[in-house]
């Protein structure tokens, strides 16, 4: 049942490692405009993203765990996002705000949502235009983090890195355009498409460094023409203090949705266009006469779309369908699981990896994974041993898995336990953040604030 597929080879990338030179002497940054002595203050840092707090995007989730983090360490951190909602029609949030130690600067932009592609591109110009116009009107960072939503927006952190001397990360949460090449929304053949695949190429090699999410990623970004040593590995993550374990005896929403005695499967987040769905949908097929067990569904997206139609169309009385839950329910609505459904695209391997993999380990709840056998999350979870992996095409050792962890619970919560001690050794928030602390302070050499522990340091490939 789970895989006995072999672990891939380890990636040919070199390791990296923290160190001090040793004659002691302070390396120099990798893009500084000057050499000489600077008066000690506190060094400024700039992420910009199109989401951030108060938005429910993941990557505004993220973005705003490692702003503050950063804060808490002595350095001062600004955000640059759009002012506009993730949901379309919400009031938006002030133009300039602080919180947390973060000042926070929102640009206009439009917030048309994500029905269409005009109004996602619309949505996205809009903010190319603001965030370049507030950039330039700031004072110098030195260092810019951008993240990749809208595609292309590191474009800011080149022309900082150009214009002003800053220090460029480029932290890749998903390729673009390689995702609509994956899935066959652009075409290679397209002028357009291959002056934006050019453009997006050229980021990634001109960035000081580039945080990836996992090996399969960063060899995509290898292909690129970005070398080794401008390359980190950083997973996203989870936090322990807002997604922990909660017994399923007496949980307080498992009653209050009717489902205290179902073994419940659920999928939580966006079902996009990088997931599958169809998997799911032959489960719940195969397994409508069994009243013990619901497939619970919390979120959105493109593809729940199909769970929708199939569930009215077919009388799947055994699907159910709640909207996104506020963060900080999130401890609530993960530990409802029995086991929780994960999904990937055999050709999105690399181009994307799935956050929600983390916050299923850290409710200490096993992980069903439909998708390739070599990726990120297939890795983790063979690792751990925290789940099963199947392929995808192949519902019935999916129904097998789910009626496996049903009748042994004790199998059930030993995987769970797996997960959540696994989740506390590589994917929470504070070791995630503690490695940027690191990126960061290489960065910024001598200006690192004296709440950062460790002397200057440079980052060196192990020895062969």
């Amino acid at each position: 049942m789970v895989s006995d597929i072999p672990e891939p080879s380890p990636s040919p990338r070199p390791l990296r490692r923290w160190r001090v030179e040793p004659d002691g002497t302070r390396a120099a940054r990798p893009h500084s405009p000057s050499a000489g002595p600077r008066a000690r203050r506190r060094p400024r840092l700039l992420f910009v993203n199109q989401y951030y707090w108060p938005d429910h995007a993941s990557t505004a989730q993220h973005l705003t765990d490692l702003a503050e983090s950063l804060a808490d360490r002595g350095y001062e951190c600004h955000v640059l996002c759009a002012r506009g909602r993730y949901e379309p029609g919400a009031e938006p949030p002030p133009a300039r705000d602080e919180r947390n130690g973060v000042t926070i600067h929102r640009v206009r932009a439009t917030s048309l949502g994500r029905g269409s592609v005009l109004k996602r591109m619309t949505d996205y110009l809009s903010f190319y235009v603001g965030a370049i116009l507030t950039a330039l009107t700031l004072p110098r960072f030195d260092v810019v983090v951008t993240l990749t939503t809208p595609p292309l927006i590191g474009l800011v952190g080149t022309l900082l890195r150009r214009l002003r001397g800053s220090c460029q990360v480029y932290w890749s949460m998903d390729l673009h355009p390689d995702a609509s090449l994956a899935l066959g929304q652009m075409s290679r053949r397209n002028p357009v498409v291959a002056l934006l695949s050019w453009l997006s190429d050229a980021i990634y090699r001109r960035s000081d460094r580039v945080v990836v999410l996992g090996p399969y990623m960063a060899d995509r970004i290898r292909a690129k023409g970005v070398r080794d040593s401008r390359m980190v590995e950083i997973p996203v993550w989870s936090r322990r203090d807002e997604v922990f374990p909660l017994p399923r005896e007496g949980h307080p929403m498992r009653e209050a949705l009717g489902l205290s005695d179902k073994f419940v499967v659920m999928y939580s987040g966006n079902l996009g266009l990088a997931h599958s769905a169809s998997e799911f949908l032959e489960a719940a097929r195969r397994l409508r006469d069994r009243d013990d067990i619901v497939f619970l569904f919390v979120g959105g997206g493109p593809r729940l779309r199909e769970v929708k139609e199939a569930k009215q169309a077919e009388g799947l009385e055994n699907i159910r369908l709640l909207d996104y839950v506020p963060r900080e329910q999130l401890h609530e609505s993960l530990t409802v699981a029995d086991a929780h459904l994960v999904s990937m695209r055999s050709e999105m391997t690399g181009i994307v990896v799935p956050g929600k993999l983390y916050g299923a380990m850290a409710s200490e709840r096993p992980v069903l994974f439909v998708g390739p056998d070599h990726s990120e999350t297939a890795d983790t979870i063979r690792r751990a041993g925290c789940g099963v992996t199947v392929r995808l095409g192949e519902p019935g050792p999916l129904v097998e898995a789910i009626e496996l962890l049903s009748s042994h619970p004790e199998l059930s919560a030993e995987m769970g336990r797996k997960g959540r001690s696994s989740f506390l050794d590589e994917f929470e928030r504070l070791s995630c953040c503690d490695r940027w602390a690191d990126l960061i302070g290489e960065l910024v050499g001598d200006l690192r604030p004296a709440s950062v522990p460790g002397g200057p340091a440079v980052v060196v490939p192990s020895a062969a």
